[in-house]
């Protein structure tokens, strides 16, 4: 297939049936739930066949205007090597705007990412499994309603960019437990349904033993589920990850893209006229 015979269009919710079977080619375990949510934060676009089969997908998702996070980077594997990822990004660019851009990169996305002005800034562990029997840790307590603006705050400072947004859509889907001192809120974590199971993230802590306590508060009410946690590999708790049950299965390379110089915004301008067309 030729890339001219391939269109680049908005990614529209309904498209998410073609990128749940897309993402299951790559043994990704996102269910149409989770491309929903992904969606909800997010902008995108998707690449489609001659017959309307969706063939790529890229969503960025903003953290307002702090950076945004490139994901859901997905290429058919018959039609790699054309330009088509290339090209993706190419819109997600434009989709950025002038934001500071992250993205987890795979191996085989890796050389393009380098090209196109990312640098590695770490490593993601992915660990999963069927956790353990473990004891409730002290000093952590489920999160309300009320508690969502010192969460929101909290996160804000530790990750250097606004998640706003992405902590209401967790609220709406999942549950918040945090470790408070003299009454304010210090370290906090949340769990969703995703894939196989839930995911546990993400987990906002001084050290790695509230990392664990979080983490360990909403194990303890989940015997032998299906649990999901990425971290990064300079947090200390892989380790105890193996130990309590979740394997490590993989992960990626976190990378990071600076903003924009004068003439690649003016590019930008380009790409975001075209990307007017896609819809």
């Amino acid at each position: 297939m030729q890339q001219d015979e391939i269109e680049l269009r908005a990614f529209e919710p309904d498209h998410i049936e073609g990128a749940v079977a897309l993402s299951r080619q790559e043994n990704w375990p996102h269910r149409s739930q989770d491309w929903q949510m992904a969606l909800q934060l997010s902008s995108g676009v998707v690449a489609l066949d001659g017959h309307g089969q969706v063939t790529g997908t890229i969503l960025v998702t903003p953290y307002g205007v702090d950076c945004a996070m490139i994901n859901m980077v997905i290429v058919d594997r018959n039609v790699r090597g054309k330009g088509l990822g290339r090209r993706l990004m190419e819109q997600a660019f434009a989709l950025a705007e002038d934001r500071p851009l992250r993205l987890v990169a795979t191996v085989d996305g890796m050389p393009l990412y380098q090209k196109l002005g990312f640098v590695p800034s770490g490593t993601i562990l992915q660990h999963q499994g069927s956790v353990a029997k473990l004891g409730a840790p002290d000093g952590v307590e489920a999160a309300g309603t009320t508690d969502l603006p010192e969460i929101k705050a909290l996160d804000r400072d530790a990750y250097g960019a606004d998640r706003e947004a992405l902590i209401d859509a967790l609220a709406e889907r999942g549950q918040f437990a945090v470790i408070s001192r003299n009454g304010a809120i210090e370290a906090y974590a949340a769990i969703r349904p995703f894939g196989r199971g839930e995911v546990i993230g993400p987990v906002i802590a001084g050290s790695a033993d509230e990392a664990k306590a979080l983490i360990g508060y909403f194990a303890a009410s989940r015997p032998g589920a299906f649990l999901r946690v990425d971290t990064g590999s300079v947090t200390g708790i892989a380790g105890w990850l193996e130990e309590i049950g979740l394997v490590h299965v993989g992960g990626g390379v976190a990378m990071d893209r600076p903003p924009k110089t004068v003439a690649e915004q003016a590019r930008s301008k380009i790409y975001a006229l075209a990307n007017q067309a896609l819809g």
